[in-house]
């Protein structure tokens, strides 16, 4: 009886909440519900405007709901050639420059992590200085020319190779896993590149994830890059194509011409839509990660 009695003494008591807390709280579930309305809203009218009837889009009837819903806009949206080969571009660049940016980023900064490096406040202190100052537009456009880059993919791929904001996430995330691993390894005969692939990497996942987003998010919408590098219609990316279509569009409106049961503001949405989907289907598999390796990696500094 004694024993149950002390354990029960020591049970925690549950706080109470204070009308301070209430109002915290319907504060910030009303203010999230405003920020996500916000958010939302715009898409899904674009959304609306993609699968409404020609004479609800010119009137200007579509809220977020489509009105005489159809599918011809998404049909001429994703049969033309053009789209398809600018979403296969944006596909190509965006999977191969998210892995080599990651991998990049990932080794440049595990030796960085190493407080031990010889010259490491040097070579911190050459990259921070890039975050703020660059060479500007006209000396790397003649330096990509120089190279020989222009109007190619890897441009796209290797522009901007190294982040240096997601460099310094998985550095401190480097930083913050136990040192033993690392030591018991190199007791076994592992080198520096074992540790990192092998050992390292499992452990780093959740950062991985994260900046993988980022970086391919970043990939995706890479509008100016694709503009000042690619001429080539054969190259051309979802953004250009997008700039394409929206400039037709005007001349066709300008014209009073007609696509038949769809408008030109109908076929821009239908392409805004088709080429948000692929960004949309990736998130979800990627939220688990996503808090976890921002707050975990960017705490410690």
């Amino acid at each position: 009886m004694e024993n149950q009695a002390a354990s029960g003494a020591a049970a925690p008591s549950r706080i109470r909440k204070t009308g301070e807390d209430y109002a915290v709280d319907i504060f910030s579930y009303v203010f999230m519900g405003l920020l996500a309305v916000v958010t939302l809203v715009p898409f899904l009218h674009v959304a609306a405007k993609a699968f409404s009837a020609e004479w609800a889009v010119t009137s200007g009837s579509v809220g977020v709901v489509p009105v005489d819903f159809q599918l011809d806009s998404m049909r001429i949206v994703l049969r033309s050639k053009e789209f398809l080969v600018a979403f296969g571009n944006s596909l190509f660049i965006t999977f191969v420059g998210t892995v080599v940016t990651l991998v990049v980023t990932a080794m440049t900064a595990y030796p960085l992590s190493k407080r031990n490096l010889p010259g490491m406040r040097f070579f911190l202190g050459i990259f921070l200085f890039t975050m703020f100052f660059g060479g500007g537009m006209i000396p790397t456009y003649l330096w990509m020319q120089d190279l020989k880059l222009l109007n190619t993919r890897t441009i796209l791929i290797v522009g901007g190779l190294i982040n240096v904001y997601h460099m310094l996430i998985i550095k401190n995330y480097y930083e913050g896993l136990p040192e033993s691993v690392e030591e018991s390894a190199r007791l076994d005969g592992a080198n520096n590149f074992i540790i990192l692939f092998k050992i390292i990497l499992p452990l780093s996942v959740p950062v991985y994830a994260s900046i993988a987003v980022f970086t391919a998010v970043m990939k995706w919408n890479d509008y100016f890059s694709a503009m000042l590098y690619i001429n080539s219609p054969a190259l051309k990316t979802l953004p250009l194509y997008l700039r394409d279509l929206i400039a037709e569009a005007q001349d066709v409106l300008s014209q009073q011409n007609s696509l038949g049961e769809v408008s030109p503001e109908s076929m821009i949405s239908a392409a805004i839509v088709a080429s948000t989907v692929p960004i949309l289907i990736v998130y979800p598999f990627m939220q688990k990660y996503f808090i976890k390796g921002i707050t975990v990696g960017s705490v410690k500094g």
